[in-house]
């Protein structure tokens, strides 16, 4: 029969050890200084997922806790496989939010860990008969407090409304003591999805079993029916981590997916003073409050994108996924045709002249009837705009003078392309320096028709410091939302605004 996997002190999986770097994403908690051993899964940069039972006063008799700080002191130890050598992480777990229906729990680190990626959420259900992986500090066959990480492969035996079967795939797997709250995940090409989190066990296999007694059959809590969950959890404090008031450039689009998916929000690329960039991917779930679920370290500080001068994302290759185009300081004009958490992709020089120097601010949008590839619209530095239709990977071409020299124009202090009013091509945003904020309906090669004010002059928005537009609110949102970073460093968006104006503010930061 099955049994919890806590009890005894111990601190992985029957199977192979583990090399250095493999699985990193897995780690190990001393709770109570030796008290108890568990393992856990790195989900976010801050936020582990465990079994609850690691932390109940009696495992034996079931897994609630209370939510807040851990009764026992608690470290987790990530990204050593080899716990006799230096390397990884070792971080204090502050604060635990369990999840009532099953054994599982959010772990919240005292500091993010920067260095090692984690697994991801699985949002696809698991299907009996499908191979898996398993990953743990515990026990071994012939050891009782093993200093390395093992692994092993299992077959997904049964599925139930809130955990998973598991059969061991060899006679050198189990699941043992010490592996509770460590992480079942499937492999795709590198890439480790979670799909359960360690809770019970046969223990057949296990150092100090009896062979003829035991099983080695094991139980997981599910995750992928709870991933928006997670996501959540994990996002609370996400955007919290960064100092807003050093980002210098936003630019939104569907970077780390398919638009078509309709599911995720839109990601939200960022450019620091210190020419780092990240990048925030939009969530899976619903909450409003945490449209992002992680942050991708892009480029690191010094890097060349302390000289972007003007950004934007949009579609350039018709693939799906967007592309981010820059103007740098040097006067060069350049798309990355793909941009994701390994970094950015097939730089592509559309011009490096002079000319481009001047162009003070750049967006790009669905201005014509090409609906696979966005536009360039660009804002002059003697107030004239431009368009630039049918943009690709081959360059700029077919430029449309929208509207001629204006000192009026050169009081914009942002613009951004939307679908804000219905029009069969995209709407321009614009941000003036006095608070002013308009919207310029349906605007093509033929120039501007009509504008709408969304927030008069000398209005708050004066204070507005960068501006982009995205579906921040809900996956392929229409009307689309407003993100705004303001002068004092907070970060907030107007979601589904129209024609009316915005109705309502949602505040990211501060």
């Amino acid at each position: 029969m099955a049994s919890l996997l806590t009890g005894a002190p111990a601190s992985a999986v029957v199977g192979t050890a583990a090399k250095d770097g493999t699985y990193a994403f897995t780690a190990k908690l001393d709770i109570g200084g030796g008290q108890r051993s568990c393992s856990a899964a790195l989900v976010e940069r801050q936020w582990l997922v465990t079994a609850a039972s690691c932390f109940a006063d009696s495992p034996d008799q079931g897994y609630k806790i209370s939510a807040g700080a851990p009764k026992l002191k608690t470290t987790a130890t990530i990204g050593r496989a080899d716990l006799t050598r230096d390397g990884g992480s070792v971080v204090d777990v502050v604060e635990l939010v369990p999840r009532a229906d099953r054994d599982l729990v959010m772990a919240r680190l005292d500091k993010p860990v920067t260095d090692i990626n984690p697994a991801a959420i699985g949002f696809n259900a698991p299907l009996p008969g499908e191979d898996l992986w398993a990953s743990g500090y515990g026990r071994t066959k012939d050891e009782w407090v093993p200093d390395r990480l093992h692994y092993a492969k299992f077959t997904l035996d049964s599925v139930k409304d809130t955990t998973i079967g598991l059969a061991s795939k060899s006679d050198e797997a189990a699941v043992c003591q010490g592996d509770t709250g460590g992480p079942t995940f499937r492999d795709i090409g590198g890439r480790y999805e979670l799909v359960g989190i360690h809770s019970m066990s046969g223990h057949g296999g296990c150092f100090g079993s009896d062979e003829t007694q035991t099983s080695k059959s094991a139980s997981d809590a599910r995750v992928d029916d709870i991933a928006g969950w997670v996501q959540t959890v994990s996002s609370r404090n996400l955007l919290s981590r960064a100092n807003w008031r050093n980002a210098t450039h936003m630019a939104s689009g569907y970077f780390t997916g398919n638009s078509a998916n309709g599911k995720r929000r839109m990601d939200l690329f960022v450019v620091w003073k210190d020419g780092s960039a990240s990048l925030y991917q939009g969530a899976d779930h619903n909450d409003s409050k945490y449209p992002f679920s992680a942050e991708h370290k892009v480029a690191d500080a010094g890097s060349y994108w302390k000289d972007a001068r003007a950004v934007t994302g949009g579609s350039f290759t018709n693939s799906g996924s967007d592309g981010i185009t820059v103007r740098w300081a040097s006067g060069k004009l350049s798309t990355y045709t793909h941009v994701d958490q390994n970094g950015f992709h097939d730089e592509k020089e559309h011009a490096y002249s002079d000319t481009w120097k001047r162009a003070r601010l750049i967006t790009a949008g669905r201005y014509t009837a090409n609906a696979l590839r966005d536009d360039l619209l660009v804002l002059w530095d003697d107030g004239s705009t431009s368009m630039y239709s049918d943009t690709d990977t081959n360059g700029v071409r077919k430029e449309s003078q929208l509207t001629k020299a204006d000192n009026g124009w050169t009081n914009a202090a942002q613009i951004s392309s939307g679908e804000f009013t219905g029009k069969k091509t995209a709407d321009l945003v614009i941000r003036w320096n006095d608070g002013d904020t308009t919207v310029f309906p349906g605007v093509d090669t033929a120039g501007y028709h009509g504008r709408t004010r969304i927030r008069p002059v000398d209005s708050a928005w004066k204070n507005a410091q960068i501006l982009t537009v995205g579906s921040f609110t809900a996956a392929a949102s229409r009307p689309n939302d407003i993100l705004i970073r303001w002068a004092d460093g907070n970060v907030s968006y107007y979601p589904a605004v129209d024609a009316d104006g915005t109705h309502s503010e949602v505040q990211l930061v501060g």
